[in-house]
């Protein structure tokens, strides 16, 4: 395999995309979902076949900075669910930025660190 661009996070990011398709395949047995795995399958095999190594290392950046945003994304989603019970999350209607405040029940006012604007804000439970 030398001079061949081999497997990378997308190679595998599709490999399991097509065991996902194939699984919901075996109970539905639709045709379109069956050729789609294979085009999915097709394409990561092309990928690691390739010779085209420098666009197979831009399409490569491309998944990781896509990829990266979505895990930025799930974390911050798990961060609040595990604060829920001892923090609430408001947006400064200012800036838009996201702030984590302690739960305290009833009616108070929050400074944002960014922009340093004040805003009454509501916690009912």
């Amino acid at each position: 395999m030398y001079g061949r661009y081999g497997v990378d996070k997308l190679f595998y990011a599709l490999v399991v995309l097509y065991f996902i398709l194939t699984g919901i395949n075996s109970f539905l047995r639709l045709w379109p979902i069956y050729l789609v795995g294979l085009a999915v399958i097709g394409f990561a095999l092309f990928r690691v076949l390739s010779r085209n190594i420098y666009k197979r290392q831009r399409e490569g950046q491309a998944f990781e900075k896509q990829w990266n945003k979505i895990k930025t994304k799930c974390r911050l989603y798990k961060k609040r669910f595990e604060d829920r019970k001892t923090h609430c999350f408001r947006k400064c209607p200012r800036c838009k930025a996201m702030l984590r405040l302690p739960k305290r029940k009833g009616r108070h006012t929050a400074v944002c660190p960014r922009c340093r604007h004040e805003f009454p804000i509501r916690v009912l439970f």
